[in-house]
């Protein structure tokens, strides 16, 4: 039982780093995700500490993970800097959601799982018709997190196991985009309309029908920020 005696040593002292770095690390993904880290920020480890309020070791720990998916970029004696939302980066990440959706998606109908699509229609719903009258910030922020519920149920069929884990990894990523051009009045509308169209094909339990929709969805959604996929489309 030695081990675990002493103040921050031993297996108790261990096991006291490793919270401390989870907690720094969600709190620095809690910034990434709501804009406060903004895409193409610089900090210095020195200024990264005051902001999240945790001590140098478990920050550093925390930037580590961060940089595995590509969330930030360390500069050796400098300092780290946020993901840059550049046109490759966003075509990329929103691509690679689309085919995990697809993939979510067909799993959890072969499986005949059940899913909370007519909480989730509802509120789809609610924010389109919203949306038609006028936009706010609050609204804004609504728009991300109904998006984020049905990308989230369909990332369901994926697992805990190497495909889930990617997804969690791009979600973040895309967050960090998202913080870049907020919803506006017609993409809300349109965004939330496709994504009844997925809704709807879930409910059919067609995955074909999914799959299209879901397609259709990345084409619209990379032609609002711009990316789309220049030359004949990839079959």
């Amino acid at each position: 039982m030695a081990d675990v005696i002493g103040p921050g040593g031993g297996l108790a002292g261990a096991a006291s780093e490793a919270k401390l770095t989870d907690q720094a690390h969600q709190a620095l993904l809690a910034q990434l995700r709501d804009g406060r880290l903004p895409g193409g920020m610089f900090l210095s480890m020195p200024m990264l500490v005051e902001r999240l309020g945790f001590p140098m070791a478990a920050v550093r720990e925390a930037v580590k993970r961060a940089e595995g998916p590509g969330l930030v970029t360390v500069l050796p004696k400098r300092g780290l800097m946020v993901m840059q939302a550049s046109p490759g980066m966003t075509r990329e990440c929103l691509e690679l959601r689309a085919l995990l959706d697809a993939e979510g998606a067909r799993r959890l109908i072969a499986r005949g799982e059940a899913m909370p699509l007519a909480d989730l229609r509802a509120a789809h719903l609610r924010l389109r018709d919203a949306a038609e009258a006028a936009v706010t910030p609050e609204m804004q922020r609504q728009a991300i997190l109904t998006d984020l519920s049905l990308h989230d149920l369909m990332a369901r069929g994926l697992g805990p196991g190497v495909m889930g884990r990617i997804y969690d990894e791009n979600r973040d990523r895309i967050a960090v985009i998202q913080t870049q051009r907020p919803f506006l009045p017609d993409r809300i509308i349109s965004a939330m309309t496709e994504h009844l169209e997925i809704i709807a094909a879930l409910e059919a339990r067609d995955a074909d029908r999914a799959g299209e929709a879901i397609a259709q969805h990345l084409r619209h959604t990379m032609r609002w920020w711009g990316v789309e996929q220049a030359g004949p489309e990839r079959g």
